[in-house]
């Protein structure tokens, strides 16, 4: 599973420090069977029925929990410094998420079984989990939780390569942004990704954001400075062209 992670957007990390966020910025120049048969069998049917509801509940619960373990497997790698085998648990957890997706929406009680799942999707964060309806609002928190959780370590992780996959980073700056735009790790690391690509107006902005959360934090005013050098630098030498 690892290996997929790493496609040509690879860069050699430029001896990074861990902060309580991630990475601490470089200094100097340097830079995760229920129907009815027959006539007479309604009564049965609907009995049937509603036991094959009630354990297709039962299994996208099951689902869940699942993906919170392996999340919390993940967790415990991370600690232990086993970042692959945390990248792995925290992958396997997705999975148990987006199975989600295939699982078949039950109607309300009266209602035609094809209108139940486009309103319960519209409703879910992860689009398409049309079983999403199921859950309770409970499970449908933690799932979403765990999804944004899982997407952040897999940023830590990452961060902590050798060689560090910043495109990936950005990817998943960007997934745990979309559902939470106040995630201040991953605006912070959102800017990192984009220093490191060479995309400083982005790399700008995501790192003003984080600054805007977290006035005091030295690794986000250190980044901005670094990168508003790089700016500057790169607007001298197109005026030098121009010129």
């Amino acid at each position: 599973m690892q290996g997929a992670l790493w496609p040509a957007a690879v860069q050699r990390r430029p001896a990074l420090r861990l902060g309580r966020h991630g990475p601490l910025p470089v200094t100097g120049g340097e830079m995760e069977k229920g129907g009815s048969e027959g006539g007479g069998g309604g009564g049965g049917g609907g009995g049937g029925s509603a036991a094959g509801a009630g354990g297709g509940a039962e299994q996208l619960e099951a689902k869940v929990q699942r993906a919170v373990d392996f999340k919390a497997e993940g967790q415990r790698c991370y600690k232990q410094k086993k970042f692959r085998e945390a990248i792995g648990k925290y992958h396997r957890a997705l999975l148990q998420l987006k199975g989600l997706q295939g699982a078949p929406a039950a109607p309300a009680p009266g209602e035609p079984p094809a209108a139940a799942a486009p309103a319960a999707a519209e409703k879910s964060l992860l689009l398409g989990r049309a079983g999403w309806h199921r859950l309770t609002e409970e499970q449908r928190a933690l799932a979403e939780s765990t999804e944004i959780e899982c997407y952040n370590s897999l940023t830590a992780c990452l961060l902590q390569s050798e060689l560090v996959n910043y495109e990936r980073v950005r990817e998943y700056c960007l997934k745990v942004l979309a559902k939470e735009k106040s995630n201040f790790k991953a605006t912070y690391r959102a800017g990192v990704a984009f220093y490191h690509l060479g995309d400083y107006d982005n790399a700008l902005l995501y790192l003003r954001q984080a600054r805007s959360r977290e006035p005091q934090d030295t690794n986000v005013l250190r980044y901005i400075q670094l990168t508003e050098i790089k700016i500057s630098r790169c607007s001298r030498r197109e005026k030098e062209v121009i010129a």
